[in-house]
């Protein structure tokens, strides 16, 4: 893969690199935002996501990329949100990428293997979260 767009610091990197709870948000045809919890992987500066090829925020990424991602720790306030774009959007053949979560999460392939699934990869282009001392940290913003 090429180089990330954002550059985070290896202590930020080594929290999303663990199978921490999230919240991914989505723009909706109306312009409000929606949240849905999802698992993720991070992976050479990009977030990878995925779900059923019938999920309305499937439709809402295709109209409009622009998504944020909130990555909780054990306390909900160690958390590190995301904001940026997704850049790919395909089927999961094989079921490989939800494969790839559900072991991160679970220990286990994901089990419906009739189910139709796409992955997303997310560029992110900016952040923000509370570390371990509770004091802000960010990146700048990048549009």
């Amino acid at each position: 893969m090429n180089q990330p767009a954002l550059d985070l610091p290896p202590p930020v990197k080594a929290f999303l690199e663990k199978p921490n709870p999230a919240v991914i948000a989505c723009i909706r045809p109306d312009g409000f935002p929606m949240t849905v919890a999802t698992w993720y992987d991070w992976q050479d500066g990009l977030i990878l996501v995925n779900m059923h090829e019938s999920r309305s925020r499937l439709r809402w990424m295709r109209d409009d990329p622009k998504v944020s991602l909130t990555v909780l720790g054990e306390d909900w306030y160690r958390h590190v949100s995301l904001f940026g774009s997704v850049v790919t959007i395909a089927d999961d053949v094989g079921l490989a990428d939800i494969d790839r979560l559900c072991r991160r999460y679970t220990g286990k392939a994901f089990a419906n293997r009739a189910a139709r699934r796409v992955s997303a990869w997310i560029e992110p282009r900016g952040w923000h979260g509370w570390d371990d001392g509770g004091e802000l940290a960010s990146s700048p913003i990048r549009t």
